[in-house]
């Protein structure tokens, strides 16, 4: 397979490919895996989280609590 990148882009892959010491094919084929693994985790951990507790009604007022639990919650660390 051949694909067409930036050159800019090009550079970085393969500095970074060079000081991992492995082949810009090697090193692509590793963000690929970890790419389809952390997808793999965030399915799981959805479908976690969705089978955990028991199911409630989210509704507006829902929302409206999350938001000033929040907001409660970042005035404390002072970001906003």
């Amino acid at each position: 397979m051949t694909i067409t990148i930036p050159p800019e882009l090009e550079t970085r892959i393969r500095g970074r490919a060079e000081a991992e010491g492995v082949t810009v094919e090697k090193y692509v084929e590793r963000l690929l895996r970890a790419d389809q693994h952390a997808e793999e985790e965030f399915v799981a951990l959805a479908i976690e989280g969705i089978t955990s507790g028991e199911p409630f009604e989210v509704g507006p007022n829902y929302w409206e609590s999350q938001h000033r639990r929040l907001d409660e919650r970042l005035k404390k660390t002072g970001i906003q």
